[in-house]
């Protein structure tokens, strides 16, 4: 029997912005034609699912969806917490390492029907990177879900905060910005007991372009920063063109008072899915909006549990 020229499997981390990215992916590459083997718990590839937007799932044959086990915890969302990083999905995180054994079971099926294994797998789920390794047909790549400027500072910032960052503008700014109280320790350990597994890449992808980042790109491909492995500026890969009729929520009705609004004349204000805020908080930001006497669109929502 003909072998199938490559497979590509796709291993996003479970929340929301990256099971995103990574179906947006799935997309642009299944419509050449290449089969695409999207992994995940039945919670989250139903909530990628359920999530779409700009396009038709329907319309993408190629795409391939795999529910794998897992097992979790999904605590409520803390709005007091005094650290805003959203801990009530690290159980979601740390399970979603057990995905170990049914990933080698699904690449090494796909090693005898396809010439080619191309694992594709979130920056932080890079244990993936690991089990592709294991292949003698299979190769893996990782795609930072941030902006190029944040990954370079990640990995400024693992180098030690050279006094030389290679963008002289950006010297001094650095030295200003911290991740303190960005993350739990939690998260932290989370990411450094993977960070060794990156030797099992071969490349990595950043959804951006080189017009809106092409020098921190360059700067990201020198050899103090990119370790030996090709990169790719792939972005945007949510669609540029929207689809009204493929999406499975209907147009809401902001979006008619939106277009009737004068260009460049309306706030967005939004904090993602993941963002917990205090009634406090909440009062706050409505007095600053309503005192703006700015036009706004305001998206207020209680943040994703790991289990939406």
């Amino acid at each position: 029997m003909d072998k199938a020229p490559v497979a590509v499997v796709v291993v996003p981390l479970p929340a929301q912005g990256h099971l995103n990215q990574l179906l947006h992916l799935s997309r642009l590459v299944s419509a050449h034609g290449i089969p695409v083997h999207y992994v995940g718990s039945a919670t989250h590839n139903r909530q990628a699912k359920n999530r779409v937007h700009g396009w038709n799932l329907s319309s993408a044959s190629n795409i391939h969806f795999h529910d794998f086990p897992l097992s979790f915890n999904a605590p409520p969302p803390d709005p007091f917490a005094s650290n805003k990083f959203p801990a009530q999905l690290q159980p979601a995180f740390d399970a979603a390492l057990n995905f170990c054994e049914p990933l080698a079971a699904l690449l090494h099926s796909l090693s005898t029907t396809s010439r080619r294994v191309v694992v594709i797998h979130d920056s932080l789920m890079l244990f993936a990177a690991k089990v592709a390794s294991s292949l003698p047909n299979g190769e893996a790549y990782f795609l930072n879900t941030c902006s190029a400027l944040c990954a370079l500072f990640f990995r400024w910032e693992g180098l030690g905060r050279p006094t030389n960052t290679g963008i002289e503008s950006l010297n001094e700014e650095f030295t200003h910005l911290s991740f303190d109280g960005c993350f739990t320790d939690t998260f932290a350990d989370f990411i450094n007991r993977q960070l060794d597994l990156m030797e099992f890449d071969v490349g990595e992808l950043f959804n951006t372009c080189s017009p809106m980042e092409s020098k921190f790109i360059d700067l990201l491909g020198q050899e103090a920063y990119q370790e030996n492995r090709k990169q790719w500026a792939i972005g945007p890969l949510n669609p540029v063109e929207f689809d009204g009729g493929s999406s499975s929520f209907s147009r809401h009705k902001c979006l008619d008072w939106l277009d009737k609004q004068p260009p460049n004349s309306v706030i967005y204000v939004a904090f993602g899915t993941m963002t917990s805020i205090s009634d406090e908080q909440i009062r706050e930001i409505a007095i600053g909006l309503e005192q703006s006497e700015q036009r706004f669109i305001w998206v207020l929502k209680e943040a994703d549990r790991g289990d939406v």
